[in-house]
């Protein structure tokens, strides 16, 4: 496709988001590039500047720039190429900075033996003068979602400082056994390497602990089945290690497939579910170091995808991006 189209908003298509309107229409588009799009200006509806997640109305007009397919992408990144993996979960980018859905499993740095990890596969990134982007924060392996990296050092400067202040707003989606009460709820403890065990499990600890730190989260429950099941929005405030999986053990509700802290004794598994962690960086927001703000959203994995349909939970809630604040 190499010209600007613009499209009418069919009948049958009332209420239907932006993101979900372009996938019917434009299947081999990926997501991160329709983001790209969007933040540039070149999607408007009606003339105007909109996201992903716009209710289309019949008759609206949708400018469609030139697209490129999916397999136009893998062509552009060159036969020794940057990640096929990064690649294929680059949700935006700039001048300064990457945003990447990182899949769960992927490690973030190596350590362990481990060689295959996103700092690893950064260094098929570099620009033209050898530099090598950076991150500037972390995901446990397991978790999902939203992965902030820098292009140069003056960016990864700004945006490291962005996450010490505590002025970047992260957003995860979580499911989680039982159904907590309250339904909304901020969490405060201290935590601290489990010394007792293989150092890898954060266990709370009181105040003054040796080398424990004051950690707090807010959650919201958006939807649940029952009392078995329940989806949170959680954000934390402080940046620990493992911190809502440890704060969602500490309440009495560990969140599904976590090895590390479901506490649960005699607790199935339901039907139909992957016993994977089901914990995934849905949104962030921060400052960018050229100025105004980053908001990124993070489509779900498979597994959650999965699980998510057959639970009857509706993905497009999107009052649950904002609910937590409330907590």
């Amino acid at each position: 496709m190499g010209r600007v189209e613009t499209r009418k908003v069919e009948r049958d298509e009332a209420g239907m988001r932006l993101d979900r309107w372009f996938r019917a229409h434009f299947p081999d588009v990926s997501f991160g590039h329709l983001q790209k799009l969007l933040r540039s200006g070149q999607i408007r509806v009606d003339g105007k500047r909109t996201r992903t997640n716009w209710r289309l109305e019949p008759g609206q007009s949708v400018r469609v720039p030139p697209l490129r397919t999916t397999d136009t992408l893998h062509r552009l990144a060159g036969p020794a190429g940057r990640s096929d993996i990064l690649r294929d979960s680059l949700l935006y980018e700039d001048d300064a900075v990457l945003v990447f859905n990182k899949p769960a499993g992927l490690a973030v740095q190596g350590g362990s033996g481990l060689t295959r990890h996103v700092d690893a596969m950064l260094e098929s990134w570099r620009d033209r003068k050898g530099q090598k982007p950076r991150l500037v924060h972390r995901l446990d392996r397991e978790t999902s979602g939203v992965l902030v990296v820098a292009k140069m050092r003056l960016a990864a400067s700004h945006l490291a400082a962005a996450f010490r202040r505590r002025s970047a707003r992260k957003l995860y989606w979580a499911l989680v056994a039982g159904l907590p009460k309250p339904r909304q709820r901020r969490i405060s403890t201290w935590l601290a390497r489990d010394r007792g065990g293989d150092g890898e499990k954060m266990i709370v600890s009181k105040h003054g602990s040796d080398e424990a730190s004051h950690a707090v989260s807010h959650y919201s429950v958006v939807d649940h089945v029952g009392t078995s099941l329940s989806w949170l929005a959680m954000r934390p405030v402080t940046g620990r290690t493992h911190q809502l999986r440890a704060h969602a053990a500490h309440i009495g509700h560990p969140i599904v497939g976590d090895a590390l802290y479901f506490n649960l004794n005699d607790w199935q598994l339901p039907g139909g579910i992957q016993n994977r962690l089901h914990l995934h960086a849905r949104r962030i927001v921060i400052p960018h170091p050229g100025g105004g703000m980053i908001d990124v959203f993070a489509p779900l994995p498979a597994h959650m995808v999965q699980s998510w349909n057959l639970l009857g939970f509706d993905v497009d809630q999107e009052e649950a991006a904002e609910a937590v604040d409330a907590a």
